[in-house]
């Protein structure tokens, strides 16, 4: 037990030792000093009357839905080309001469119009944002103020290269003296040679947020030399993570902003009535209509998606993460009433009939600690269920004890929306879930390595025991729910998981892969479950692989067993016809966007003018026999299944046909898209 409190110990003080820096020492200040006094000399005085320049840019609102560490979903993309004006001593304008949008999704958003511009001056020696409605008078570190307002610690020199040129350059740690104020925190990229901020990435404090909706803000801006004499910037990106403001769900609104500038111009004595009226204003509608695009909107936004095309904002929020500690970056409210789907909130199947629920969400001090409780109540089954969670993040690391009491499938994979499965097993009595009541309390320990992937770990107990079919459906009978009670067991697991690098739309390889045990009092048995998913652009469409597969032990026991048959997994076979201790499931899609008519929506959204058409390609094969009797059996052979999915109405709604080659079957489903599916 002693040698147990010492690992604790030693946990909770390992991201302290780890990023231990040598703070305010004299070369650090030396080179922050140098950086402040050229910065300031260079406003003043630097031969620079005014100059002109052109910027090309989008700004993307997309929505992050369910399971926040996948990629979020475009929701609209606007696409910008901006003459550029300044003039000395800080005189900005900017002026929309092009601008294009597309909505993947239905939305009336409108955007502070500071967000459809570019960074000046690096913000000046105070950095606000949204009109100051998102932040407001946050000091620069390199401003005057800034030196006794943070601390600074020299982490290396380095090169990095710029559109422009190889610049070498002291990369310089900063975090505010005081954490509850209004301060930014990051990383200063200065230029070894002249001292000038070639780079600045860095996130805010949670003080400096103006309202509490504001999860965060990440930014990086990046300045090059011009004309051999100028510093001025060159490639800028922003992106800004809003929640709920009533409930507390795991939904993001995330607005990001992207820039490339060049085509400079100095000291052309631009006239002053150029510099009247707002700092930023749009061309007549007219004038935008004739800007000249080099390439379709499509093309532009899949190329600027490509993961090496932008700079890698999760990067920056992990690199400030370790740098802040324990301290909260979050802008988000303490306390919310919250869920982790809406499912958890109001839900219907056949063993607990209309089960209402209700969640709370508790961050103290704002997100470092959270406590997450949830509770509904079964009108069939006249049972209660819930969830408490407690964690804690310390830097990379994060730990903490669950205790639960659920109705669990038994289903590796989802393989319906839950909103839709409540609405068919309260109407015709089809319900796609095979239950058993879950009991469970574990120690949760989560290390993530690099900025896209995680080691998890579980350790705990648990009992899962029979539920009976209880509701009653308005038209139909429901089938038996099958009896998957196990008894107790010590369980542990061991999980690694790989983010898609793609900002927005998944580009890349995610997968995860788990490792598990348990031991019962009389048998135990061993698991590995793995999926993964890969998306890789060909031309103007998509090709889509996923798989997933698992393996279990001779007394692998009912609950865990693996299932496929019917929707979400090969369709034409009936539902859950085929399982066992072993299981492979594979399937190619191929996604081509055709042109089709749009039905107009009101003033923002038509049904869309595209329709999407995925030819897919299935197989899937289960073997092994279990101890315990269970409804499927082993399919012997390979399943291969062919079909074609339809995805309309911006993509929000899918028909899937399909035909077994097995046994000429043939079968079709709709649901909502699969994106959808987790926040349901």
């Amino acid at each position: 037990m002693r040698s147990y409190l010492l690992f604790v110990a030693f946990m909770a003080v390992l991201p302290r030792l780890t990023v231990a820096q040598q703070w305010n020492n004299d070369s650090t200040m030396a080179i922050v000093n140098r950086a402040v006094e050229r910065r300031a000399t260079v406003r003043s005085d630097s031969g620079l009357r005014d100059y002109r320049s052109r910027a090309h840019g989008f700004v993307f609102f997309l929505g992050q839905l369910g399971e926040l560490e996948e990629p979020p979903r475009l929701i609209k993309s606007d696409q910008l080309e901006l003459e550029v004006y300044w003039k000395a001593p800080g005189i900005a304008k900017q002026r929309i001469i092009g601008w294009r949008n597309r909505a993947d999704l239905p939305t009336d958003i409108r955007y502070h119009r500071d967000h459809l511009g570019i960074v000046i001056n690096n913000f000046g020696d105070l950095i606000g944002l949204g009109h100051e409605e998102e932040v407001r008078n946050v000091p620069h570190p390199l401003s005057r103020d800034g030196l006794r307002l943070y601390d600074f610690a020299l982490v290396d020199s380095q090169t990095i290269r710029t559109p422009q040129r190889v610049v070498q350059v002291y990369q310089v740690k900063v975090r505010p003296k005081d954490v509850e104020a209004q301060r930014v925190i990051g990383t200063l990229y200065i230029d070894v040679d002249q001292a000038e901020l070639v780079r600045f990435r860095f996130n805010f404090t949670r003080n400096a947020y103006v309202d509490d909706t504001l999860e965060d803000i990440t930014i990086v801006l990046e300045n090059s030399l011009w004309d051999g004499r100028y510093w001025l910037p060159v490639r800028q990106e922003i992106e800004i993570r809003r929640r709920s403001s009533v409930l507390d769900l795991p939904a993001r609104a995330i607005i990001r902003g992207r820039w490339e500038i060049d085509s400079y111009e100095f000291n052309t004595d631009i006239p002053d009535p150029i510099f009247r009226g707002p700092t930023i204003v749009a061309a007549p509608e007219a004038v935008r209509d004739t800007f000249q695009w080099e390439v379709s909107l499509d093309a532009a936004i899949r190329e600027v998606s490509d993961p090496a095309m932008t700079f890698d904002l999760e990067e920056v929020r992990a690199e400030v993460r370790q740098l802040a500690q324990d301290q909260v970056l979050t802008g988000l409210a303490t306390s919310k009433v919250g869920a982790n789907s809406i499912s958890q909130l109001v839900r219907f199947n056949r063993v607990e009939g209309l089960a209402l629920g209700l969640g709370w969400i508790f961050r103290p001090g704002g997100g470092a600690v959270r406590l997450y409780a949830w509770g509904s109540y079964g009108f069939s089954s006249r049972r209660f269920r819930g969830r408490v969670e407690l964690s804690r993040r310390f830097g990379r690391i994060t730990l903490g004890l669950r205790g639960s009491a659920v109705t669990q499938d038994v289903g590796d994979i989802m393989v319906i929306s839950p909103a839709l499965n409540s609405i068919l097993a309260q109407e015709v009595a089809n319900d796609y879930g095979d239950y058993f009541f879950l009991k469970r309390g574990t120690l949760l320990a989560e290390l993530e390595v690099g900025t896209r992937s995680t080691l998890k770990m579980e350790v705990g107990a648990e009992n899962t025991s029979n539920m009976q079919v209880q509701a009653t459906p308005a038209t139909g009978q429901y089938r038996a729910n099958p009896e998957l009670g196990s008894g107790s067991y010590g369980v542990g697991s061991l999980g690694f998981e790989l983010r898609s690098s793609g900002f927005v739309h998944g580009k890349g390889v995610s997968g995860s892969i788990t490792v598990e045990g348990g031991v019962g009092d009389e048998t135990s048995y061993a698991r590995v479950y793995g999926q993964g998913k890969g998306l890789f652009s060909v031309g103007a469409t998509d090709l889509v692989l996923n798989l997933w597969a698992g393996a279990g032990t001779r007394e692998l026991p009912a609950h865990r067993s693996f299932v496929m048959g019917g929707r979400g997994t090969l369709i034409p076979d009936p539902f859950r016809q085929w399982g066992g201790r072993q299981a492979v499931l594979g399937g190619l899609e191929w996604r081509i966007q055709v042109p089709f008519p749009a039905v107009p929506l009101g003033p923002y959204t038509s049904t869309d003018n595209r329709i999407t058409l995925a030819p897919t390609l299935a197989a899937g094969w289960t073997g092994g026999t279990l101890v315990q009797a269970v409804p499927w059996q082993s399919s012997g052979n390979v399943r291969p299944v062919i079909g074609l999915g339809l995805e309309w109405f911006h993509n929000l709604f899918r028909v899937d046909l399909a035909f077994s080659l097995r046994d000429t079957h043939f079968g079709i489903v709709f649901d909502v898209n699969r994106d959808l599916w987790s926040i349901l």
